[in-house]
């Protein structure tokens, strides 16, 4: 047994000696318009340990979206409450028994269960592939939210990876204190978004990923009743009324009236016609700390691609755990020492030896 474990620890800091030689700097990540790696994290990360994770990744997700396209929306989706909510440590996909996990809090409750059996049939697929504890459950929602983009219609972009689980989930309180709700202003978006070093470019870029994906009729129908919002074009509010006549309608329709499937900048366009769906949406156009922005994605889909890119990294880094903290589980759904696997080293103890000896080197 000691031998066993003697062996899997100069393994493990093997590979973290050669992920790191071979890893994005950051001068080369400036010079390419990506934010640098946050500490532990590396744009190379699995080349060693599991080389062919993206593809995996990409291959099921590819087959998966071709017969379920608003699985690509559902994903995306769900990085986005993972990452906004203590970080990108895959808490938001923990269960529980005893009390409300963050799944359940009222801002999640509607986060499709496609996405959460995706995530889990990857985290099968990359196990049997590249062994047991590899890949963290972090890096399967950042690595499926950035190819349900591309598969979508949008920019491919690299991501670096190296994320750890989370152990718990947040509580109830502090997702809805984290996720502004969708009646929010331009100046409550920005005060929740400087909590987590998010600015004002990444708030118009971030809004885009509503080119895809449906939201339900009670994100937005206070812009109806009793009375329209004065800031929703008429026929806009006609149409939406088809679909949720009446307050409390549990009907569902489309983020973005123009190309409802494909991730483009259709959506700034919409808001240009003020046919934004949400306040939070439309409130980017009527702010003039926001409009620009607006304006130039609507009219340079490049432009739009370029900083969507650069705002999706940066936030795929808020709060990451690395080095000691946090595990790789076995299952996403719950922690390693709940799933039964005390049987096996812990995965900080193999990487506490691991960055001793790159110390040592370095």
């Amino acid at each position: 047994m000691a031998s066993r474990t003697a062996g899997m620890l100069l393994l493990a800091a093997a590979l973290l000696l050669a992920a790191g030689s071979s890893s994005l700097t950051a001068v080369e990540a400036a010079a390419a318009r990506l934010p640098p790696p946050a500490k532990g994290l590396s744009y190379e990360y699995y080349k060693k340990s599991c080389p062919q994770a993206e593809s995996i990744v990409f291959g099921f997700l590819q087959n998966a979206i071709r017969k379920d396209i608003g699985l690509a929306a559902a994903l995306l989706r769900l990085h986005f409450h993972d990452c906004f909510v203590q970080g990108c440590d895959g808490s938001i996909l923990l269960d529980s028994t005893s009390e409300k996990s963050e799944k359940e809090a009222p801002p999640n409750v509607t986060l499709r269960p496609s996405a959460f059996k995706a995530i889990d049939d990857l985290r099968d697929l990359l196990e049997k592939e590249c062994g047991r504890r590899v890949v963290s459950c972090a890096d399967i929602v950042t690595l499926a939210a950035r190819d349900s983009v591309h598969l979508a219609g949008g920019p491919w972009y690299d991501v670096p990876l190296g994320r750890h689980d989370g152990l718990t989930f947040a509580s109830q309180a502090a997702v809805r204190d984290a996720l502004p709700s969708p009646d929010s202003n331009v100046t409550v978006l920005l005060k929740a978004l400087a909590k987590i070093k998010l600015d004002a470019n990444d708030l118009v870029a971030l809004s885009g990923a509503h080119t895809v994906g449906i939201a339900h009729c009670s994100s937005f129908e206070e812009r109806l009743f009793p009375e329209q919002d004065p800031t929703m074009n008429k026929w806009f509010a006609g149409h939406l009324k088809l679909t949720c006549p009446v307050l409390n309608t549990i009907n569902t329709t489309v983020n973005d009236i123009r190309t409802p499937d494909t991730f483009d900048n259709k959506y700034y366009v919409d808001l240009q016609n003020q046919q934004g769906l949400f306040t939070t949406d439309q409130g980017l156009y009527t702010d003039a700390r926001t409009k620009p922005l607006v304006t130039k994605f609507a009219v340079d889909e490049s432009a739009f691609f370029e900083q969507f890119k650069y705002s999706m990294i940066k936030m795929g880094q808020i709060e990451v755990l690395t080095g000691v903290q946090g595990q790789i589980r076995k299952h996403c759904s719950v922690p390693n020492t709940a799933a039964g696997n005390g049987d096996e080293m812990p995965w900080s103890v193999v990487e506490t030896v691991a960055e001793a000896a790159e110390s040592l080197v370095l």
